[in-house]
């Protein structure tokens, strides 16, 4: 079987016959567990369908999960995949337009990030409103899938007005302290200098991480409405602790149940919303 979009979906509705997810989640590291809440959950290893790649660091399990979450139907992947592994955009593009094959109407997408803000710190979680993609290369690149999008796909509006707002209110009602901010993508592995930093924060950038921006792209691409949330576990180089992947995971760990507590209520919200 060839590795393609349309053959990964028809290997999971098989798995999962009948089953439609309207949401489709992506946990980032060290936030897996948000996905334990998952009821009715059909769970099948990316090695089980053809095309999905299997995440090479700590923190990212590799399973799609198919369940309810607060009332909704979600397709979770427990796991991601980031350009700097050197598998290129395709595994990103596989993930996400399969999601969208699914019949998912939208994407939630999480990540570990570090802050620039020092009012943000360790633990908290911000909504990101924009981004600023300073990868070196578009999971676009190359010769367009007209079936899934436009050539030149606008990205106004990436992160969903509305979509945002509901997960304000939701915040709100829970008592879940929600900063917001623009989220700088990099493409690593290694960690940012200060002077990154610096530069970064004079960009207007809130966040500093390593994915979510090519996800973003690619579900914008193919038309599925995005929102994503940073966990912050750091603050930037140069202004706290030295960083490392260790921290990142037992502060992403740390925040995981505030997080979990705000994704039931968006999927609630979401539910009833028809």
């Amino acid at each position: 079987m060839t590795n393609s979009p349309d053959n990964a979906a028809a290997v999971i509705r098989a798995r999962a016959p009948g089953f439609t997810p309207r949401l489709g989640l992506v946990l980032g590291s060290g936030l897996g567990s948000i996905a334990d809440g998952i009821e009715g959950a059909t769970v099948i290893s990316y090695a089980d369908i053809p095309g999905f790649p299997q995440p090479g660091v700590e923190g990212h399990a590799g399973k799609l999960i198919l369940g309810r979450l607060g009332g909704l139907p979600v397709g979770c992947l427990q796991g991601r995949v980031h350009l700097y592994e050197g598998k290129g955009a395709e595994p990103i593009n596989m993930l996400v337009r399969t999601l969208k094959l699914l019949s998912c109407e939208s994407l939630l997408l999480t990540n570990a990030a570090g802050s620039l803000r020092a009012e943000i710190g360790a633990g908290s979680l911000m909504l990101i409103t924009d981004h600023i993609n300073m990868q070196p290369i578009s999971p676009l690149a190359g010769p367009n899938d007209d079936r899934f999008g436009p050539r030149f796909p606008p990205m106004e509006d990436a992160y969903d007005s509305g979509l945002r707002k509901i997960m304000r209110d939701v915040a709100g009602r829970a008592g879940v302290a929600l900063s917001e901010g623009v989220y700088a993508a990099i493409l690593g592995p290694s960690f940012e200098t200060p002077a990154e930093i610096r530069a970064f924060a004079r960009l207007g950038a809130d966040a500093v991480g390593m994915s979510t921006v090519p996800e973003a792209i690619v579900a914008r691409h193919c038309g599925l409405r995005v929102a994503a949330i940073s966990v912050i576990t750091n603050l930037g180089a140069g202004m706290g602790e030295p960083l490392s992947h260790e921290q990142t995971l037992r502060e992403a760990a740390g925040a995981a149940s505030r997080l979990k507590t705000l994704i039931v209520g968006y999927c609630e919200a979401l539910s009833h919303a028809g």
